[in-house]
């Protein structure tokens, strides 16, 4: 079977068939022997012999992109056993078979349907067999080959990481390489110029230039200043088939910035400057500004301030401020109109970030004269001194110089000054001032061990213009003056041991003073002159500002005297001398061998205190008898009060219980309400309550008409009248109590408490008349009425 292929487009093509129909036989056997082993059809007997190849291979191509009305003709498949009857059937499968590629299964040509791309797919693999058309059985064995998609010029070339933003130095060399581009063609690169591309600047000449087959771009000038232009727009363009007229071409957009070096020095706009200070400006405060130019950014453009020359240079500083890159004037000591009027001063600014390969364009830094005119302003007087420290003696008497204060006005015209004390509201006035002269006087005693320094502000402000002022601060120190005699430093508790040597020590005293150290100690201690030798105890100065205390004599007794008294005197080291005398109390105690205080008399600690044994005993008597009372008045106050009539046959229908304590059987008025039933008859019927009266019924009407005509207010005026009055009443302290609730009802007394023993025969057929909240009731006494008819 023979595989042709022809095409009329390119004539390689045409050369490379002839050159494979001439010597494809023996050439293709040596690629594609196992793929030519012919197959055993049905059960023939296998032949061991180099079989006689029947395909002629071939390699087809496909033009892409192919346009034209018809199908594209790709090649034609033949077999040697072809005859030309139409016996051979010829079946194509694989890739694209029956779509993109179809066969004439009589002449074995192959024609593709379809445009095809080589940028989405290169090649097709197929596969070609012949068979008997009657028998369909394979005349020769199955054959692979390719379809390859031919490339034309079908893509553009093109920027994929477009568009740029680079930077570059300024005063960069020419030829400075600032970026590679590169451009992708989709062009098959291994045929023809379809993807040979080369690279062209648009845009962006003379300042840049582009190699056209590395797509670097590099600088073309020389010395290109940032300050004379910073950005560039550079337009580069690639085009394939090696720049050839025809090919297809991209372009993309670098932005190229110059970055910044420091190549321009700074400069001062006028070499002559004037600044006006008034001389009221505070020390440390910024009197002014000052500023270079320099046409570098960044560090580059950074500098530094300085004063170089001038008679202002002790009086002035300059300070950098890295912001704003001004130079900052501060006053370092104060101005005075009167003596200097004017300074002049030479500041440089410096570049702090040099580059020394533009050194050569000259010093990176520039000088200006800088002439500061000081201003006069009415200032406020001026002390003689900052502070003041003044001193007096304590005791001194009202109105004793303490010292003077200067001050005078500054300006040409020496106003006269005012002085007087700022004093705060808790301030104590101990001094005052002449406001004329500044002297300084005493307005109380003082008392140096009381406050030994004052501190006072003076004041001073102009008699013309008292708003201006100033202060001063005078320090006052009260001296000492020996007026406090010495004392003992504190109350001290001596002991002896009966048991004690002469000689022995027992104490040891030391004395203080209010006084300074130089009219308090030393202090001398001395027993007292004025009595006689104390044949006892005796004091001895340590000479160190303390004083010990011996025996004389051999053992004490506390049973002979248990408590000694030793006066003593105290002076002072000052001038004139103070003394003061005290007296110690000196205890006799028993004591150990090794001086340990075993016991003293007891005797001493109760007089001290000023109660007698005898005293404590009857207190704690007393004590004794008061909580044995307390206790018995708790005990009565929680027994129980027993009832004096216990009643467990009382048959009424409501038990009232009063639980009062009154004046006995006689106190019965308290309970009885007769008297406001019928006042008329209080005084003649009176019951007691364990009795039961009898009472003649009175008929209704009688009843109401009685109430009606009886004035109970008069009445219970009139029982309280006597029972205030009568002092015989007992019992003295009860409380008669009266109720009336109004005239009684017309249906009278239900209840049976008061009603005979005896049955009624009264007539209860009325409660029917009621109304229904009564008619329970009126059924119960109507059945009543008749069980006691019946």
């Amino acid at each position: 079977m023979k595989i042709t292929s022809t095409s009329s487009i390119c004539p390689v093509l045409v050369c490379l068939c002839f050159v494979q129909r001439c010597y494809g036989t023996a050439h293709h056997s040596s690629i594609k022997v196992t793929r030519n082993q012919t197959k055993h059809i049905e059960s023939e007997t296998e032949v061991h012999h180099r079989p006689k190849r029947g395909w002629v291979w071939n390699q087809f191509f496909v033009l892409e992109e192919h346009m034209g009305p018809d199908p594209q003709y790709v090649g034609k498949l033949h077999s040697n056993s072809d005859k030309g009857d139409g016996s051979v059937k010829y079946i194509l499968t694989g890739e694209g078979a029956g779509t993109i590629f179809i066969i004439d299964d009589t002449t074995g040509d192959i024609h593709s349907t379809k445009s095809l791309d080589r940028e989405q797919k290169t090649h097709y693999v197929l596969h070609a067999q012949a068979i008997d058309r009657r028998t369909n059985k394979p005349l020769e064995p199955e054959s692979e080959f390719i379809i390859k998609v031919q490339d034309i010029n079908d893509n553009a070339p093109k920027f994929t990481d477009g568009p740029y933003i680079v930077t570059v130095p300024e005063m960069s060399d020419m030829g400075t390489s600032v970026l590679q581009v590169t451009a992708t063609d989709a062009d098959d690169p291994t045929y023809g110029n379809s993807a040979r591309v080369v690279y062209s600047i648009l845009q962006g000449q003379p300042y840049f230039s582009v190699d056209p087959k590395t797509g670097v771009i590099r600088t073309a000038l020389h010395n290109m200043d940032r300050e004379a232009r910073e950005h560039y727009s550079v337009v580069i363009q690639a085009k394939d088939m090696a720049g050839q007229v025809g090919g297809l071409s991209g372009s993309t957009t670098v932005n190229i910035t110059l970055t910044d070096v420091n190549d321009n020095p700074p400069r001062f706009p006028q070499k002559h400057y004037q600044l006006y200070v008034p001389e009221s400006a505070q020390v440390g405060s910024a009197v002014g500004k000052i500023k270079a130019n320099d046409a570098d950014t960044g560090s580059n453009a950074d500098m530094t301030y300085s004063i170089i020359n001038g008679d202002g240079i002790g009086i002035f500083s300059i300070s950098t401020d890295k912001e704003t890159r001004e130079g900052i004037l501060s006053l370092k000591k104060p101005l005075n109109y009167e003596k200097k009027k004017s300074y002049t001063l030479t500041i440089e600014g410096a570049n702090t970030h040099l580059d020394f390969r533009f050194s050569h364009l000259g010093p990176f830094k520039d000088a200006t004269m800088l002439k500061i005119i000081v201003g006069d302003v009415d200032e406020p007087p001026l002390f003689s001194m900052p502070s003041y420290v003044m001193e007096v003696y304590e005791n001194a008497k009202i109105g004793t110089v303490v010292g003077t204060v200067l001050a005078q006005d500054p300006d040409s015209a020496n106003s006269l000054v005012r002085y007087f004390i700022d004093y705060s509201a808790e301030d104590d006035r101990c001094f005052n001032i002449d406001a004329n002269t500044g002297t300084i006087r005493t307005t109380k005693v003082l008392d140096r061990e009381e406050t030994p320094w004052y501190n006072i502000t003076v004041a001073a402000s102009e008699k013309d213009n008292p708003g201006l002022l100033s202060h001063v601060t005078v320090g006052i120190r009260v001296l000492d003056v020996n007026d406090n005699p010495p004392e003992l430093a504190r109350e001290y508790d001596i002991v002896v041991c009966e048991n004690s040597k002469p000689g022995q020590v027992i104490h040891t005293i030391s004395a203080t003073d209010k006084d300074d150290f130089a009219n308090g100690p030393r202090f001398n201690f001395l027993l007292d002159e004025r009595l006689s030798i104390n044949p006892n105890f005796t004091l001895k100065d340590n000479e160190d500002n303390t004083a010990s205390i011996l025996t004389r004599r051999r053992r004490f007794s506390r049973t002979i005297q248990d408590v000694y008294y030793l006066p003593i005197m105290i002076s002072d080291g000052g001038i004139p001398s103070l003394s003061s005398s005290s007296t110690l109390t000196v205890r006799v105690c028993a004591c150990e061998r090794d001086g340990r205080v075993r016991t003293c008399h007891a005797e001493a600690f109760l007089s001290s205190a000023g109660l007698s044994t005898g005293a404590l005993i009857a207190i704690l008597l007393c004590v004794v008898i008061l909580l044995a009372i307390v206790v018995l008045f708790i005990t009565l106050r929680r027994s129980k009060k027993e009832p004096l009539i216990l009643s467990e046959e009382d048959v009424r229908e409501n038990v009232v219980t009063y639980d009062d304590e009154g004046g006995g059987e006689e106190d019965t008025e308290a309970f009885d309400i007769t008297a406001l039933r019928n006042p008329s008859a209080a005084e003649e019927l009176k019951y007691r309550r364990d009795i039961r009266p009898e009472v003649k019924l009175t008929p209704r009407h009688q009843t109401l008409s009685t109430l009606e005509s009886i004035d109970v207010q008069e009445f219970i005026k009139q029982k309280l009248a006597e029972a205030d009055l009568d002092p015989s009443v007992p019992p003295y302290d009860s409380l008669q109590t009266y109720a009336y609730e109004g005239q009684r009802s017309e249906a009278g007394s239900i209840s049976s408490l008061d009603s005979a023993t005896t049955q009624s025969d009264q007539d209860y057929h009325y409660l029917g008349d009621w109304g229904p909240e009564f008619k329970k009731l009126a059924e119960l006494y109507g059945e009543i009425e008749s069980e006691r008819t019946t």
